[in-house]
């Protein structure tokens, strides 16, 4: 049941980033950064594709997927285009990789010491989802913000 609403509630909200991300009047504009606002709205879009594809699709799906954090935040002027491909790619990645879990490994322990605890998979599951829904408000706001 878990695995379900979690499948449910990426798709929901990688749906909405794309409908974040396609929203901006100008593509440039989805690389903006001014003042205090440290990530552009395309920053943290390559952000949440790079984290979610990490921690579930390399560690639980197994995709062999290698992670450039530092690209997610100094990369620029990615065309829209392709980061929506990658959202797509990332909705069948996760997909896939809940759907190879069962309810008895939700609770096993993630194999990859995150925070200072150790943690089950459902619980880190259950953050990045929250994770991926604290920065897409971010974007929200920027392009509301500096989409001019």
């Amino acid at each position: 049941m878990v695995i379900d609403t979690l499948q449910q509630l990426y798709k929901r909200d990688l749906t909405r980033l794309k409908t974040e991300i396609t929203s901006y009047t100008k593509e440039e504009n989805l690389w903006i950064v001014d003042r205090a606002i440290a990530n552009s709205g395309g920053n943290l879009c390559l952000h949440l594709i790079g984290n979610l594809n990490a921690f579930v699709g390399a560690q639980i799906g197994n995709t062999g997927y290698v992670r450039n954090r530092e690209f997610e935040f100094s990369g620029k002027d990615i065309p829209v285009s392709s980061l929506v491909h990658q959202i797509d790619d990332t909705i069948v990645v996760i997909e896939k990789a809940l759907a190879s879990l069962d309810e008895k490994q939700l609770v096993a322990e993630y194999p990859i010491k995150v925070f200072k605890e150790p943690m089950t998979y459902e619980f880190f599951l259950i953050h990045l989802s929250s994770h991926l829904t604290y920065h897409l408000g971010q974007i929200n706001y920027h392009r509301r913000l500096l989409d001019v």
